[in-house]
């Protein structure tokens, strides 16, 4: 892996993300070996790489689904990741709750607070409230509603099921549940697969205002022109 006049050799602060002697393998093939970088905050970085060389696999080794072989990352503990998911999983939530609860912690004070009103626990329901406030969640279904419209959805399909649309439409519900979530690191792969021309213009805008660190996967150039000002080359 190699940093292409992009990473420093060495940064100070506790939201740097350190990758030191990294490797990886699966199964037989070896991905990388002795692979260092370091991720600064609020960097905007592509991941970039011939197919098969460990872009997909160093994004898990990020969200500790992976376990590398050998070496250290360091600065991980306590930060907030978003993924983007790129399974078509099915769901019964509507559209615009599948969005909501890309914010999880939000979408449990949700539930609770629907099982307290149920019940009539009304000092649970206050505390639950109060919650919702700290959570910025009475914001939440116009947030969500802001980014289905952004991706192309239609207003009057946001009630519809997730399980009711198309495979690329459910790709683009993840690309939004992703964006839901609150984080100081988000992971994009391939994210302008199966948008129009339209919503791939509003992500770019989208991604320009986000305040955390970014690294996308994608092998659209001009995308990645527009939305990164960093390269990670994994390479060799």
């Amino acid at each position: 892996m190699r940093s292409c006049g992009a990473f420093s050799e060495s940064a100070k602060g506790s939201d740097v993300i350190i990758l030191e002697n990294i490797a990886l393998r699966r199964g037989q093939k070896l991905l990388f070996a002795d692979a260092s970088s370091t991720l600064q905050p609020g960097q905007k970085i592509a991941l970039i790489g011939g197919n098969g060389c460990g872009k997909s696999s160093l994004f898990a080794l990020l969200l500790d689904d992976l376990q590398a072989d050998a070496g250290d990352i360091r600065g991980l503990k306590g930060l907030r990741i978003s993924h983007m998911a790129q399974e078509t999983e099915t769901s019964e939530l509507t559209a615009r709750d599948y969005v909501i609860a890309g914010d999880a912690a939000l979408y449990a004070v949700l539930q609770d607070l629907a099982t307290a009103d149920a019940a009539g626990d009304y000092e649970r329901s206050a505390t639950l409230h109060q919650q919702m406030e700290e959570l910025d969640g009475y914001s939440a279904e116009r947030r969500a509603e802001q980014l289905l419209l952004g991706l192309g959805f239609l207003r009057e399909k946001m009630d519809a099921p997730m399980s009711s649309f198309s495979g690329g439409w459910r790709i683009r519900l993840n690309l939004a549940q992703a964006l839901m979530s609150p984080a100081d690191i988000l992971l994009l792969d391939e994210p302008t697969n199966h948008l129009d021309l339209e919503a791939i213009l509003w992500l770019e805008s989208w991604l320009l205002q986000f305040q955390g660190a970014l690294l996308i996967i994608a092998h659209d150039r001009a995308f990645l022109d527009k939305t990164v000002d960093h390269v990670l080359h994994l390479s060799g």
